[in-house]
C-alpha cells in the first residue's frame, strides 16, 4: 500500500502503519508510531513523529508534525510546524510557515501564510490571516485563545489570551485584540495614524580610524 519514491532516501525509525495507496517521497523521516490513512501523499523532507494522519492528507515538503492528530482531506505546507497536543479537524489548511502548538484547528479552518496558533480552541470554517498570531504567553504562564466557527481574523492581528472571538466574528486587519469580540461583528483595534514633518532617522555615528 506504499509508494516510495526512492527506497534509499526513507528512514523509519519506529514502528509504521498505512492505508492504501500511501505516496511518501525523498527524505522523509518518520520517528516514533506513525499511522497514515488511504491516499496519504506525503512530500520530501518532512519529518513526522508519533502523529496519525488520515485519508486524502497532502503534506506538502519540508514541514515537522509531532505528537498531533491530522484529519482527513488536510492541506499542510510546505515549511509548516505542527507541534504536541495539536489537532487539525477534516479538510483544515495550515500553509507556508505556520506553527500550531497545543491548538485544534476546526473541519475547514485556514491559516495559510505565515501564522502562529498556540494554545488555541479555533471552530470550523475560520479563516486566520497572514501574520496573525495568538499571544498566549504573558511571560509567566500559558493562556487559552477560543476563535468560534466562521469567524475571520484580518492579516497582522495580535490576539492576546485570554480572549475568545465570537462566532462569525470579523476583525479587521492590524488590530490587537485584547478584550472578547462579539459575534457576527467587526471589531478593529488600531492605533490613529500619525505623520511627523521633519522627523529623521537617528543616524550611525562615524566609527573612529583605526590605529
Amino acid at each position: 500500500g506504499v509508494m516510495l519514491m526512492d527506497p534509499h532516501r526513507f528512514d523509519l525509525r519506529g514502528t509504521l502503519e498505512v492505508g492504501r495507496d500511501v505516496v511518501i517521497d525523498v527524505n522523509v523521516v518518520l520517528e516514533g508510531r506513525v499511522l497514515l490513512g488511504d491516499r496519504v501523499h506525503i512530500g520530501p523532507n518532512n519529518v513526522l513523529r508519533d502523529c496519525s494522519v488520515a485519508s486524502d492528507t497532502l503534506i506538502h515538503p519540508n514541514c515537522v508534525i509531532e505528537q498531533s492528530v491530522i484529519g482527513a482531506d488536510c492541506r499542510i505546507g510546505s515549511f509548516a510546524r505542527v507541534r504536541p497536543d495539536s489537532r487539525l479537524g477534516d479538510r483544515a489548511h495550515i500553509g507556508n510557515f505556520v506553527e500550531v502548538k497545543a491548538s485544534s484547528i476546526g473541519r475547514g479552518s485556514k491559516a495559510n501564510h505565515l501564522a502562529y496558533v498556540g494554545d488555541t480552541t479555533m471552530g470550523a470554517g475560520v479563516n486566520f490571516g497572514a501574520g496573525s498570531i495568538t499571544a498566549n504567553y504573558d511571560g509567566a504562564n500559558k493562556h487559552r485563545t477560543v476563535i468560534e466557527d466562521d469567524a475571520s481574523v484580518g492579516s497582522n492581528c495580535v490576539l492576546v489570551a485570554p480572549v475568545t472571538i465570537g462566532r462569525g466574528a470579523t476583525i479587521g486587519g492590524g488590530s490587537t485584540i485584547a478584550k472578547a469580540a462579539p459575534a457576527e461583528t467587526l471589531t478593529v483595534a488600531r492605533a490613529r495614524q500619525v505623520s511627523l514633518p521633519g522627523w529623521k532617522r537617528p543616524a550611525k555615528k562615524p566609527k573612529p580610524p583605526k590605529g
